[in-house]
């Protein structure tokens, strides 16, 4: 019978008091993920796995060091703690490490209202494979497409459980259920490849296999007989599936962490605008069934809901406690970790401002320009913000799609980009991060 995490971690912190730290805080995590892959008509592939992970910080004054291991032995804990107080004896003073203050610490940490783990049982293996041999089959039914790379169905399930030395202790579960199908169309030099797919927390939410089989199967057909579009300047609109990574950039240069080093092109942002007046950010860590939803952070503090950008106006930093104490500001609340490294800050649930058209309405008005679907590598100055990214997708001329493009870079810089982005209205809901295809004028593009 496995040991409760909750033992596990309060086992972390008495290891770690006797071995002589003066905190310490602790974290493990309990999971098993079965995955299923089809090709052919036939499984390819079927895979599970169980594992049990734990980490300790222990702090030493102002000294702080982080072990983790996979094995929960008590010799093992014994070892763990004497080796992180070891650690943490020559590292270097940092005059803001430190746990939350007992009375900073979350009140209610229920997270039954978040419904993040399905009750539902584990699918066995039939099942998954069911799942992706009808997404296999529906991809391979498209006109044109000559074979379906892969077809993929998987289930994870994971207990978490935090405590410190200051009192805190508690924990969640949480569930994943996801179905993937990579399709390719075409033949030989010719062939283009795309995808589509789906993750929820509950199974039941899921999109259909056929239809995910479906829409990567034409999108992959979309993506035919593509040419280098011309070089110049042109706007830029930026499907659904990969506009939130704009959104990111903003996430990233208003991280505690980057704030703190001085090394964000948002650093003297605070309280200016940086999105058009008519679109906010909202953080939202308690929408039911949503991958970045929890009750609180790595911390022990609560999530809260919050504007990062409220109607184009930056309002704050994403904080955790160390950074929070250089930058002389509270937390915010959004303390991460994982068992092999401190907190650090993140970002929990994330929505923009939908606009009032379709992304078929900003094609039609943007006249001649290209519709990014996907980008592969990046060079991205976090200082300066210059933006430059290799991309495909689809050309647009005089308001409709002609074309497959590919062997594109587009390049700019985000702040300006941030600030002209006009947003579609077809973000799906259900994502952690809930941003529509987003349309940026005078875009430098280099082609042909």
């Amino acid at each position: 019978m496995p040991h409760p995490l909750s033992d596990l971690t309060q086992a972390l912190l008495d290891a770690a008091r006797s071995a002589g730290a003066d905190t310490a805080d602790a974290i493990a995590i309990r999971g098993t993920s079965v995955t299923v892959d089809v090709r052919a008509g036939a499984l390819e592939q079927a895979e599970r796995s169980e594992a049990t992970d734990i980490g300790l910080r222990v702090l030493l004054g102002r000294r702080q060091a982080n072990v983790s291991a996979s094995d929960t032995r008590p010799e093992t804990l014994a070892a763990m703690a004497e080796r992180a107080v070891a650690m943490a004896r020559e590292a270097p003073e940092d005059p803001h490490v430190g746990l939350a203050d007992p009375a900073q610490l979350a009140r209610d940490t229920s997270a039954a209202g978040l419904e993040l783990a399905d009750p539902a049982a584990e699918p066995d293996p039939a099942t998954l494979q069911a799942r992706a041999e009808a997404a296999e089959a529906a991809a391979q039914a498209v006109d044109q497409v000559t074979q379906v790379q892969s077809a993929s169905a998987s289930y994870s399930a994971r207990d978490i459980h935090i405590a410190a030395s200051n009192g805190f202790g508690a924990g969640y579960s949480r569930t994943g259920s996801s179905l993937s199908c990579v399709a390719i169309a075409g033949e030989g030099l010719g062939m283009e490849r795309d995808y589509d797919g789906d993750s929820r927390t509950f199974a039941a939410d899921l999109r259909s296999a056929e239809e995910i089989g479906r829409t990567a199967g034409d999108r992959a057909v979309e993506r035919l007989n593509p040419r280098k579009p011309p070089t110049g300047t042109y706007p830029v609109l930026f499907d659904e599936r990969i506009s939130a990574s704009l959104i990111g950039h903003l996430l990233s240069a208003i991280s505690g962490a980057a704030i703190a080093r001085g090394s964000s092109f948002l650093r003297d942002a605070l309280g200016q605008q940086v999105l058009p007046e008519a679109l906010s950010v909202i953080e939202d860590p308690h929408r039911p069934r949503i991958s970045g939803s929890r009750p609180f952070d790595a911390e022990g503090l609560a999530t809260q809901r919050r504007a990062i950008v409220d109607r184009g106006t930056l309002t704050g930093w994403t904080l955790d406690l160390a950074n929070a104490r250089k930058l002389g500001l509270e937390s915010t609340a959004n303390a991460v970790r994982g068992t092999s490294a401190p907190p650090h800050p993140s970002n929990w649930n994330i929505a923009l401002t939908q606009g009032d058209r379709s992304r078929a309405d900003l094609i039609a008005d943007m006249g001649t320009g290209l519709l990014v679907t996907s980008m592969i590598g990046s060079t991205i100055n976090p200082n300066t913000g210059d933006y430059s990214r290799g991309a495909s997708g689809l050309w647009v001329e005089n308001g409709e799609i002609t074309h497959a493009v590919n062997e594109v870079t587009i390049a700019g810089n985000l702040r300006d980009m941030l600030l002209q982005i006009v947003p579609a209205n077809d973000a799906r809901p259900h994502l952690s991060r809930v941003v529509p295809s987003l349309l940026v004028e005078g875009m430098t593009l280099a082609g042909t």
